[in-house]
């Protein structure tokens, strides 16, 4: 497991093989149908992250002191940015969670290929993301 500046070290070099964001956008896509399944029984209100324009579902759990995630959503392209945050994020330590620069989405180009809704949410995710390292005591 890479740590999350690798993962996007090498986000960009998988985008950089594409010569337009029609083809990223199916990667990004493919990248969401490869996700393991999120819990039916965890698709409920208590497990709903709040901020985004479709249903997205998370959860986590300490594995030590390594960010556990598991999500998904109704959406194809989100449930494809979902797995591309967990590329960076899942099995993290606390400590390289904060120590990431947040602005991925610029780094990777993604913001200015988003909706503004889409990159709210997704800006939204990360937020959430690094909260709960924050406040992990790992």
């Amino acid at each position: 497991m890479s740590d999350p500046k690798a993962a996007i070290a090498e986000l960009n070099e998988e985008f950089a093989f594409f010569d337009d964001w029609t083809d990223r956008y199916q990667y990004i896509i493919d990248m969401g149908k490869q996700l393991p399944a999120f819990p039916a029984d965890k698709q409920d209100d208590a497990h709903k992250f709040h901020g985004c324009q479709s249903q997205v579902w998370f959860d986590y759990a300490w594995d030590g002191d390594r960010l556990m995630l598991q999500g998904t959503s109704d959406a194809t392209i989100v449930k494809g940015l979902i797995a591309l945050l967990f590329r960076v994020y899942n099995g993290q330590t606390a400590e390289d969670i904060l120590a990431t620069d947040p602005e991925l989405l610029d780094t990777l180009g993604l913001k200015a290929h988003l909706s503004a809704n889409r990159a709210t949410g997704l800006v939204g995710m990360i937020q959430k993301i690094r909260s709960i390292a924050a406040e992990s005591g790992h």
